[in-house]
């Protein structure tokens, strides 16, 4: 909807009144408070707000989001695609190219009013049927940036010099249901992410204070570690970003020949999913990004008209079974995609 106010919201932060909008990394050590949307794919937005309060999420509204139905979606990946790109993936494994390759497939399916299309809407409904630690909105239309998120993964906490990343790796339905393979792959990844933050920390800072926790989410469990590091006096959120971009749990390892695979294989740019998605408070020193996964945008530029999109995806080792890699992406979008289907009850559950 293009006459929608610029907004920004997480979790309890609101911010409106609209003052900047710029590509420039620079800007977030600047002064203000600035939402922030990076692209998997490098595309950075980054918007000042002139207004920051504190209110709670409306209740979702009656007809206020309209949203696909669950036959609506199609998938840049179909069954057969993606099995065969797992397949192809533990190929470049046996040839020792790489340890592990997150593989994604990007669901698409046109709005029933594009026009009435609020994803600040939408956030309200998924607050309520898939609450997530780093759950927002991103509002700006002028802009081409309409992001609902509802992720549970940080990938950068900043407290002045201090920075955090919490890496997810590993989902099953259960914790009785992750395997060994689930445990190596977070391992590997923490390893990724210790490296990154050891370009811009300094020497000898870069500690893992939590390794492979069992954390419950809405319909499953995620294994998740803790990495954290203080910055160089030299560094800020420039460094820190260039460092550490694309987030480790969302590419691979080694990341460079990660990304080459995901080039490869996936067939439609992720942009905001997987990317970064969050604020900086430049006059306080503080930020919070998430790792942009469980997230909804809506494309108008496609084609055919506009599109409410989201991507899944899982991570790809030796040990995986083409088979479950695919039950796993289905299992990450399945309630997401009914919440956002507008299938939800007042109790605040969801079908699926």
């Amino acid at each position: 909807m293009h006459d929608l106010a610029p907004l920004a919201r997480f979790g309890p932060l609101l911010a409106t009144d609209l003052r900047d909008v710029t590509s420039d990394p620079e800007a977030l050590g600047s002064a203000g408070f600035w939402a922030v949307a990076a692209d998997f794919e490098g595309g950075l937005t980054c918007a000042r707000f002139g207004r920051v309060r504190t209110e709670p999420v409306p209740e979702p509204e009656p007809g206020r989001w309209r949203g696909p139905s669950a036959d609506d979606w199609t998938s840049s990946l179909d069954h057969r695609a993606y099995t065969a790109g797992v397949r192809r993936i533990r190929e470049h494994i046996a040839a020792g190219e790489v340890y592990q390759a997150n593989l994604c497939r990007i669901l698409s399916a046109p709005l029933p009013d594009p026009d009435a299309a609020d994803v600040d809407a939408l956030t309200a409904l998924l607050a309520r049927g898939n609450p997530a630690p780093y759950a927002g909105t991103i509002r700006l239309p002028g802009h081409g940036v309409e992001i609902a998120t509802a992720s549970p993964e940080l990938y950068l906490r900043r407290d002045g010099q201090s920075v955090e990343s919490g890496p997810i790796k590993g989902t099953a339905r259960t914790a009785d249901e992750l395997l060994e393979k689930d445990h190596a792959e977070n391992v590997m990844i923490v390893d990724l992410v210790r490296n990154d933050l050891g370009r811009v920390c300094a020497t000898g800072s870069v500690t893992v204070p939590a390794l492979c926790a069992v954390e419950s989410h809405p319909g499953l469990v995620h294994l998740v570690s803790r990495v954290r590091g203080e910055l160089g006096p030299k560094a800020g959120w420039t460094e820190l970003i260039e460092a550490t971009f694309p987030p480790g749990s969302v590419t691979g390892a080694p990341k460079s020949s990660a990304l080459k695979i995901i080039e490869a294989l996936e067939t439609a740019p992720r942009g905001p999913y997987c990317g970064g998605i969050g604020w900086v408070d430049a006059d306080r020193g503080t930020g919070r990004l998430a790792v942009g996964i469980r997230t909804f945008w809506i494309d108008r530029t496609a084609p055919a008209g506009p599109l409410l999109r989201f991507g899944t995806g899982a991570g790809i080792t030796w040990g995986s079974d083409p088979e479950r890699e695919w039950d796993e992406t289905e299992l990450k979008a399945a309630r997401l995609l009914a919440v956002a289907s507008g299938a939800y009850e007042a109790s605040g559950r969801t079908a699926g």
